[in-house]
């Protein structure tokens, strides 16, 4: 497993931006699978997005398409999401998730995770 710290998060306006991140320790960061997912009061935890170890795949879950950008850094062991167009439906608090690189894999590292707050 992997230790992960998220940072970033705070309150905005709607169409309004941030930027999370991520830091991971331990030195085989690049052999992860990484992912945001974030949790609105009352709701289940959802998936966000993911990204390979190496970057060469991406996935975003349907309604953060063309909002949100996730990407990495494998020299600073850290993971990113931009979020763009922020809704008041993007609130929630997000977390951040690592998951060896075979498939199948679980995710089994969690962040703490980031409180985002979007304002109509």
């Amino acid at each position: 497993q992997v230790q992960l710290v998220e940072s970033g998060g705070g309150l905005v306006q709607a169409g309004g931006s941030l930027r999370l991140s991520c830091a991971a320790s331990g030195r085989t960061f690049s052999s992860y699978v990484m992912g945001w997912f974030r949790q609105a009061p009352g709701k289940e935890r959802e998936f966000v997005a993911a990204i390979s170890g190496s970057g060469d795949w991406i996935n975003y879950t349907d309604s953060v398409k063309g909002r949100f950008t996730i990407s990495r850094d494998n020299a600073k062991n850290t993971e990113y999401l931009q979020m763009n167009s922020l809704k008041p439906e993007d609130t929630a608090v997000y977390y951040c998730a690592a998951r060896a690189g075979y498939a199948g894999s679980l995710w089994n590292s969690w962040g703490r995770g980031t409180q985002v707050t979007v304002s109509s």
